[in-house]
């Protein structure tokens, strides 16, 4: 027969809690600024990825009409699709294009602008921040 309060009790003491707690809030403080860097180079890479299509569709422009498009919607009509939280801005003439675009959220103002020049072939900008 038992007797009341003999018995062992299960359970975590006071030390073992803290340590798991300062072993959480350790990682948190790794991940978190982590996180918000992978979020950045996210919108960056969404908006080159908006020019490159972009690009790709005002070649198709230029195919059918021998001269590049200043419109977004001529763009959208050789399908061109622009991702949300994505700002397009195709500007064109008779042999040469330029496709700028930023990111509308996550980025402090000035940055995550991107540009794509037709005569150069690079894409130039201002990263995330």
């Amino acid at each position: 027969m038992k007797r009341a309060g003999t018995g062992s009790q299960g359970g975590f003491t006071l030390i073992e809690i803290l340590v798991v707690i300062a072993v959480v809030a350790i990682l948190a403080a790794i991940a978190i600024p982590q996180l918000s860097s992978y979020r950045r180079r996210g919108f960056d890479a969404d908006v080159k990825s908006n020019i490159k299509n972009a690009t790709i569709s005002q070649e198709a422009y230029y195919t059918d009409k021998l001269s590049y498009s200043s419109g977004l919607a001529d763009l959208q009509s050789w399908g061109f699709l622009q991702s949300p939280g994505i700002n397009i801005t195709p500007s064109g003439g008779a042999t040469t294009f330029v496709i700028s675009g930023g990111a509308t959220v996550g980025c402090t103002p000035g940055t995550g602008i991107w540009s794509f020049v037709s005569t150069s072939g690079i894409t130039t900008g201002a990263a995330c921040n």
